[in-house]
């Protein structure tokens, strides 16, 4: 960054650190111990669609990637298309198996950014609950290697309060997004 960066208040885009997603079973751990949330084995990649037979071949691919683990076995991937046009893959595990569904995702991440599509992939999440099923995600912005709380409650609400805690709860765990106003809610997220 050059001097006249640091004048006009510019900064460098963060790069993806697609490894930082491996940061979450032991932020699932700290979670699980501190406010009794844990993982419900759902989690899922966001990207927007292009159109174009190599696309549609890598999505193809890596469907078919998932979908051949035998641990998967009566869990398919799920291949969905929310209101704004984004594309969601939803790839479900057990509850006890966080370190295999993140591998999952940082695979559908990987293949999609190897293949030329990272300026497609928008967010990647995993979803919890606690005794009383409320819901939670973290979720990763592809494009900032950064996570954040999103805990939606009933007619499009959140519980901000539960969000800054499990900020508070996982910062030592996850590179966290500081600003809030990126903190978007993701209301209907396949696996939420």
């Amino acid at each position: 960054m050059g001097l006249w960066d640091s004048v006009f208040g510019r900064t460098k885009p963060v790069k993806p650190d697609l490894d930082q997603l491996f940061g979450l079973p032991s932020a699932a751990i700290t979670l699980q111990a501190a406010i009794g949330f844990t993982p419900t084995g759902a989690g899922s990649v966001c990207f927007a669609s292009t159109e174009g037979g190599a696309f549609t071949q890598v999505r193809q691919d890596v469907r078919d990637l998932l979908d051949a683990d035998s641990e998967r076995a009566g869990n398919p991937v799920e291949l969905s298309r929310d209101a704004y046009g984004y594309s969601w893959l939803l790839s479900r595990r057990g509850p006890d198996s966080l370190p295999a569904l993140v591998g999952d995702l940082h695979a559908v991440n990987t293949a999609l950014q190897d293949s030329g599509f990272g300026p497609q992939l928008l967010c990647s999440l995993v979803t919890f609950h606690d005794a009383e099923l409320r819901p939670l995600a973290l979720v990763y912005l592809y494009k900032r290697g950064t996570f954040y709380p999103f805990a939606p409650l009933p007619g499009h609400k959140r519980d901000n309060p539960l969000e800054l805690q499990v900020k508070a709860t996982v910062k030592d765990d996850l590179r966290l997004e500081e600003d809030l106003s990126r903190w978007f809610p993701l209301w209907g997220a396949p696996g939420l």
